[in-house]
């Protein structure tokens, strides 16, 4: 290769380096565009203004699609019965109360969450929300299913349930029991001591 050949090769990769590396490259956005393009997804999050529709006497999964269909996709129901079961298959479930309240203007973005029970069960004349966190001082939990007196005490508490009956029958899902009596009783301060209860299917009475 003569010398003024390997010159201009020279030259020529020098120019697409000088190219690579140039600063004023526009392929990548500017600070500015960065900044206005976190803002417009900001404000997506924060959802905008509308009137909450009325679900009550739908079936869930219809309320479901209707709510995401209206802009609210921030969706959770509860068992209104107070017994805190899941809702595993929505299209077994009705709504019995929504909260918002239906015409409350609210963000898209806040919790729509549906009041609930299964099909065939008639609405309850107080919606029960899911169980509160039971604290320092034992609630009282007669009446009350297994499954929410578990859910409103500490994680770490030792509990005991066992059959009201003398058929000492195995209490599998805890939703379908109720409480008849509990130790420690009602009031009493929780310390971390153990808990036992005494239970019936929902269908039955208390001994």
């Amino acid at each position: 290769m003569n010398h003024r050949l390997a010159a201009t090769v020279s030259a020529l990769l020098l120019a697409g380096l000088a190219t690579a590396c140039d600063p004023a490259d526009t392929t990548n956005s500017s600070p500015t565009e960065a900044s206005t393009s976190a803002t417009a997804d900001s404000g997506k999050n924060a959802g905008e203004t509308k009137t909450v529709p009325s679900f009550v006497g739908k079936g869930l999964q219809s309320a479901q699609d209707e709510a995401q269909a209206a802009g609210f996709y921030n969706l959770d129901s509860h068992d209104s019965s107070g017994r805190d079961r899941n809702q595993i298959l929505d299209r077994d479930w009705k709504v019995c109360a929504q909260t918002p309240a239906a015409g409350t203007k609210t963000s898209t973005a806040s919790k729509l969450d549906f009041g609930t029970v299964k099909l065939d069960e008639s609405c309850p004349a107080k919606d029960q929300s899911a169980p509160a966190e039971a604290g320092a001082t034992m609630p009282d939990f007669a009446g009350k299913s297994v499954k929410a007196a578990r859910s409103s005490l500490d994680s770490s508490t030792s509990i005991t349930v066992k059959d009201a009956t003398s058929e000492s029958r195995i209490i599998v899902v805890e939703s379908n029991w109720k409480v008849c009596t509990q130790d420690p009783k009602a009031g009493a301060k929780l310390d971390g001591q153990p808990v036992t209860f005494t239970a019936v299917k929902y269908e039955e009475t208390c001994p």
